[in-house]
């Protein structure tokens, strides 16, 4: 071969190295110091690195390329081709997407993962008719009440304006007689600031995140629920890709799936004593007020099980037999 020739072979070598390196916009709903979005990044610099910089992930955190709420449709329709949602936020286009949503039906982390496990599969069809494809799906903390007073009972919340970020917690707002504010996490620590919300339902994380330290000053541990946020991808745009880095990708999402799990049971105890130290009472709920919400569950869970019909039926009653199994004893 010579010089020439072996020159022009060796640039468009490289030319189709350059080429085929695949860039992607991730989008995410919440901040850029939350847990989740750490994970995210985490993820995407071991795919970097796995792929030796052959797929570039960018996390776009807050919001800040999509709303909360436009995220999935971004991904499905390919304006997005990777992209983390809150599940639940989409019970009304399937009740599957609702399971963790549930209050009180899985309320711990061993639950939580449970359900998680259950649902999976449900998931997977789900998606992929839709043409996308779960990666991997990651709990938030047990989930609390945010007011502005002390309560002892659910009539102690008739009336206050509520944040509802999903059709569960609407659906709460109705039962309990609060007034439903439909508030993403992005717009939260405004809306508080305003008055336009002033309680709501969510994590130790999402408080500390949005400082409703500095407008609410009662935190009640209800433990009620652990929803779940999930990173989706298009499938084409996976298909897409090489087997090797399709690969790398699978096995980056394992790792966040296990870190994430890990990390948000580990901060669970950390946000509350960090609101604590912001001036944020952290309250026993009282038994009227357990009882109350899970009075306020029942009635939910009955409702998502008539909605989901038969696969509801299924994946409740695999998740009832999953809690009730118990461990298979250690040899001696």
């Amino acid at each position: 071969m010579n010089k020439s020739l072996f020159t022009l072979v060796a640039t468009c070598a490289l030319t189709s190295t350059t080429w085929a390196q695949t860039k992607w916009d991730l989008p995410a709903a919440y901040a850029a110091t939350n847990f989740h979005s750490e994970n995210l990044i985490q993820f995407a610099n071991d795919v970097d690195k796995a792929t030796a910089g052959k797929l570039k992930i960018t996390v776009h955190a807050n919001a800040s390329l999509f709303k909360a709420n436009e995220i999935k449709r971004a991904v499905q329709g390919g304006q997005a081709p990777i992209g983390e949602v809150l599940l639940a936020n989409f019970e009304n286009e399937n009740p599957m997407y609702g399971a963790d949503g549930i209050p009180f039906l899985a309320t711990s982390y061993a639950d939580s993962k449970k359900l998680s496990d259950v649902q999976k599969p449900y998931l997977d069809k789900l998606l992929s008719a839709q043409g996308m494809k779960l990666l991997y799906a990651v709990a938030w903390p047990p989930q609390g009440i945010y007011v502005k007073k002390e309560i002892g009972s659910v009539a102690d919340m008739r009336g206050l304006k509520w944040r509802a970020y999903s059709p569960a917690t609407g659906k709460i707002a109705e039962l309990i007689g609060a007034q439903p504010v439909t508030i993403q996490a992005a717009e939260l620590t405004q809306a508080l600031a305003t008055g336009v919300v002033e309680s709501y339902m969510s994590s130790g994380s999402t408080g500390y995140d949005t400082k409703t330290y500095e407008s609410i000053k009662y935190f009640y541990d209800t433990q009620a629920w652990l929803p779940k946020n999930a990173l989706l991808v298009n499938r084409k745009a996976f298909e897409a890709l090489d087997a090797l880095t399709q690969s790398a990708v699978m096995k980056a999402a394992a790792d966040a799936e296990a870190r994430g799990w890990k990390v948000s049971a580990e901060k669970d105890e950390w946000y509350k004593k960090a609101l604590a130290e912001k001036g944020m009472k952290i309250m026993k709920p009282s038994p009227k007020l357990i009882t109350d919400m899970k009075q306020v569950g029942a009635i939910m869970l009955a409702d998502w099980q008539k909605k989901a019909g038969p696969d509801g039926e299924a994946m409740i009653a695999a998740f009832n037999k999953s809690v009730a199994a118990k461990p298979a004893a250690k040899a001696k």
